[in-house]
């Protein structure tokens, strides 16, 4: 083989080459857009399948927080995890000489009401509750009690000032849902002192 056809075929081979890379990235590329695409799709799918939940507060014969999942019924049995909400996130907060520690600061429910420790599997803080079912159209009511005051809140009106910070204080709330086949949700719930529905993170009337 002379040296042109050497050169002919490495050229050949070059091309052959290029067009191999080039088919190989445009398959990627439509590859990568194919999955971009289904992936939208699934999260749109998700989100259009976000657990109706309704929650309030009721107080008669005790304190008592209803949940109520309204649908969509296709998510079949729906289970779902409370967990009560600081006022607002502390693990920043620095601490103070002679204040309280940071685990002190974490062991503390900040807001107006915790579960009642031991009911319904509440944990021994009555931060949360473990997971329960619900069918679409069912509801559940979990006890709740008054949140505990600090011990840094200490003489005769610690008490006192405990509850006059949280007076008529909304409960925040995480509302974690699973159903078999989707991805969980998480949602965020503030639920007012005065009877009314709170539905996914907003206020609805009775």
């Amino acid at each position: 083989m002379g040296i042109a056809d050497t050169s002919i075929a490495a050229l050949s081979a070059a091309f052959s080459g290029l067009a191999a890379f080039g088919a190989w990235k445009a398959s990627r590329e439509a590859n990568d857009a194919a999955a971009s695409v289904a992936r939208i799709e699934r999260d749109r799918w998700h989100d259009a399948l976000t657990p109706q939940l309704r929650l309030k507060l009721q107080q008669s014969d005790g304190l008592l927080l209803y949940v109520r999942f309204d649908g969509p019924a296709q998510l079949g049995r729906l289970s779902v995890r409370l967990t009560i909400r600081d006022d607002f996130d502390r693990s920043q907060v620095p601490s103070l000489a002679g204040g309280p520690t940071p685990d002190e600061i974490e062991r503390t429910i900040w807001g107006p009401y915790r579960f009642q420790p031991g009911i319904n599997g509440a944990d021994p803080l009555g931060r949360s509750v473990p997971p329960f079912p619900l069918e679409a159209g069912d509801r559940t009511r979990l006890a709740l009690d008054p949140s505990g005051k600090p011990t840094w809140y200490e003489g005769a009106d610690g008490e006192e000032r405990w509850r006059q910070q949280y007076q008529d204080a909304t409960i925040r709330l995480w509302v974690d849902c699973e159903a078999e086949g989707h991805k969980p949700w998480r949602l965020s719930f503030g639920v007012t002192p005065d009877g009314r529905w709170a539905q996914t993170g907003r206020t609805v009337g009775s």
